[in-house]
């Protein structure tokens, strides 16, 4: 597995996993032996960053990746967040954000708990707060990195004045949002600050929430509790029109005896050395074709060719729900 390095000096593998799915979004919780099982094998297979996050269950995650990495703690680097409005005890959604230096310290305490650690390796916001200064939040995260309690700072679908900010007051080691073939948002401006800052890059749904592997068309049927159910470019009509990006992903994956998942992952990689993207799945033959993209080498003419297709495709649908677009970019 390659290397490569967020911010200031955080090595991690070229590709992360994501383990938002295995408990929550993407339809009911997997079997928790077989998550453990598919963690440690993504370990063994050279993977050393694992993203999860107090709001994915909430709490069954982390206490998820705590099981399975607490053998191999010391090998692996675990990214955890806070931000959202949940009661520390019963889970409960309050519905909006807390970031509230007071609770960003009992969000911490509460996460070293359920992953079975000492220390949080990347702690970050997982929304911007309105309601909370970020050089607060930055400062808050500062004392806990001072207590040892935390190693590094990140913030998540921040906008880049607020990464500005609060990279005044703590550095910033990283910055997660979503970015792929599918969502090409951050090309505007986001990546142009990081790399001036710099701060690594973690794309989230880095495949598309699954559409650019192509297994999914305009009739592909989600499961009841699946968010994608709620996505507008997720509605049968969105995915019939944005079935041309996928087509151009196909393409290159049969010239480069390859997947579509492949090529989509290789595509970001190509785009910048310190860009990690964290793709997700439940199932093993999965892990081990993403983890594939690693040695896929696009050349300058597979990008081009890529981007000069891509630039012909208007994509169909808003990314998120409205409600869940407006706490983004703040």
């Amino acid at each position: 597995m390659k290397i490569r390095t967020l911010g200031n000096g955080l090595e991690v593998s070229a590709l992360g996993l994501g383990c938002m799915s295995m408990t929550s979004a993407y339809g009911p919780p997997a079997d928790k032996a077989t998550m453990i099982k598919l963690i440690r094998s993504a370990h063994e297979q050279g993977v050393t960053l694992f993203d999860t996050a107090e709001a994915y269950g909430p709490f069954a995650n982390e206490e998820l990746l705590g099981e399975a990495l607490q053998p191999i703690r010391e090998k692996v680097v675990i990214a955890t967040k806070f931000g959202f409005d949940i009661d520390l005890i019963t889970g409960a959604r309050g519905g909006g954000t807390n970031s509230r230096p007071e609770h960003i310290r009992a969000v911490a305490e509460a996460s070293l708990k359920r992953l079975r650690t000492d220390c949080i390796d990347l702690f970050y916001q997982h929304r911007v707060d309105p309601q909370v200064p970020i050089e607060d939040v930055a400062g808050a995260v500062k004392d806990l990195i001072a207590e040892g309690k935390v190693k590094h700072f990140g913030l998540s679908e921040a906008g880049v004045q607020t990464i500005r900010r609060a990279h005044a007051v703590q550095p910033v080691t990283a910055v997660q949002s979503e970015y792929s073939l599918f969502w090409r948002g951050p090309e505007q401006e986001l990546l142009g600050t990081l790399e001036e800052l710099g701060i690594g890059f973690v794309p989230f749904s880095p495949l598309g929430a699954g559409f650019l592997t192509g297994q999914i068309d305009q009739n592909t049927q989600f499961d009841a509790s699946d968010f994608r159910n709620f996505v507008p470019r997720f509605s049968p009509e969105a995915r019939k029109a944005n079935l041309a990006l996928v087509d151009v992903v196909k393409a290159v994956a049969q010239r480069k005896n390859a997947t579509p998942a492949q090529v989509a992952l290789a595509w970001l990689l190509a785009q910048k050395p310190w860009i990690v993207p964290i793709p997700g799945t439940t199932k093993q033959h999965r892990l081990e074709e993403n983890l594939g993209a690693v040695e896929l080498q696009l050349t300058n003419d597979d990008l081009r060719v890529i981007n000069q297709q891509m630039a012909q495709i208007q994509v169909h649908g808003e990314r998120l729900p409205e409600s869940a677009l407006k706490m983004t970019g703040l």
